[in-house]
């Protein structure tokens, strides 16, 4: 039997962390050595959650006092909180060198620190580790993420909106000024920590609009389409929130550029994910829902002409706990440690 890699994951007991843990069980090269999570430390999973009831887990842990060279972990997949991160995997890569992180939070996104500072409301604490950290939109950047010993997994937006982007841009085929993003995204987005905006009541029969304007996800987005352009490119975009528990569907208004037709987009989408397991291009005019893709770690993007001339709509859905998170984190994490790159996340969606 091929040798399976020890996997901790730091943060088990949110809803990324739980995804992870949920996808890994099944994944044949990983062992769950080691979970943690602060308020629930000393539990076992099944009380945090109880659909791994009938699953041997280890006891969730604090991070407090946890010997990083003596777990001797081949990979790390931290779902912590903003800011918390950049401190932790500080201490555990100095002391364990060779351990191969994934980053589901935002704290090594951003390659400039000064933008860091400006969008995140204080200094980064690892600068030096931002240096090696590699972007890990995994069909972006697959060449430089084998090579990774940190990955700084996407935004769930920002990989909803760049997978159908950034091809475009790259091929000078669209007009950089006129991007218009209307994004929206289902509850676990927020997080699992209790929040009254949250709230059943709060939030029920009801969809709203929120950072608009200024939400963080901007920088990662100017980032990312300034590198496909070769420019700096600034778009615009605005989430919302709906009452439901997964999914984000982005909406997406381009221009054509030199007379590009909508068909002319959706054939240079279709040629640079033909080969790809994890985007699918729809037949021209058609477009994706939210529940084609639960709980899978697929992307659908279907393109369709606007009746202003010259103008496409791109309607782009992912799970945002899946390809949006802990999906391509493990996607990452394969590409990382050599395996297949399909390995333990290739399901199909869930449906109804």
């Amino acid at each position: 039997m091929a040798t399976k890699a020890k996997i901790g994951v730091l943060g088990a007991s949110g809803y990324t962390g739980s995804e992870l843990v949920r996808m890994l069980l099944r994944h044949p090269r990983a062992e769950l050595a080691l979970l943690t999570a602060e308020r629930s430390a000393g539990k076992q999973m099944r009380e945090v959650f109880p659909h791994f009831g009938p699953y041997e887990l280890p006891t969730l842990v604090a991070l407090d006092g946890i010997d990083w060279k003596a777990q001797a972990l081949d990979v790390v997949f931290c779902a912590l909180p903003h800011a918390t991160t950049q401190k932790v995997l500080k201490d555990l890569l100095a002391t364990a060198p060779d351990t191969k992180v994934v980053d589901l939070s935002a704290d090594f996104r951003l390659a400039d620190t000064a933008a860091y500072a400006k969008w995140y409301g204080h200094d980064h604490h690892a600068p030096e580790l931002q240096k090696e950290a590699v972007y890990g939109l995994t069909e972006i950047h697959r060449r430089d993420i084998k090579k990774a010993r940190l990955v700084a997994n996407p935004g769930c937006y920002t990989s909803c909106a760049e997978l159908p982007l950034i091809p475009l841009i790259r091929a000078k085929a669209i007009d950089t000024d006129e991007i218009v993003i209307d994004a929206k995204s289902g509850m676990t987005g927020a997080g699992r920590s209790a929040k009254e905006a949250m709230l059943f009541s709060e939030v029920s029969e009801g969809f709203n609009a929120y950072g608009v304007g200024k939400h963080r996800h901007m920088a990662e987005l100017d980032q990312e389409f300034s590198l496909a352009a070769g420019k700096e490119v600034v778009v615009s975009f605005t989430p919302h929130l709906l009452p439901m528990n997964r999914g984000i569907l982005s909406t997406i208004y381009v221009r054509g550029k030199r007379g590009r037709t909508p068909h002319e987009l959706h054939e240079i989408l279709s040629k640079f994910y033909a080969k790809e397991p994890f985007v699918h291009i729809l037949p021209f005019g058609e477009t994706p829902h939210t529940r084609h893709v639960r709980g899978s770690n697929m992307t659908m993007i279907g393109v369709a002409a606007d009746r202003i001339e010259g103008r496409a709509i791109i309607v782009s859905v992912l799970d945002n706990l899946v390809k949006g998170a802990s999906g391509q984190a493990i996607q990452n994490m394969n590409l990382v440690m050599g395996y297949p790159e399909p390995m333990g996340i290739d399901q199909v969606a869930l449906f109804p």
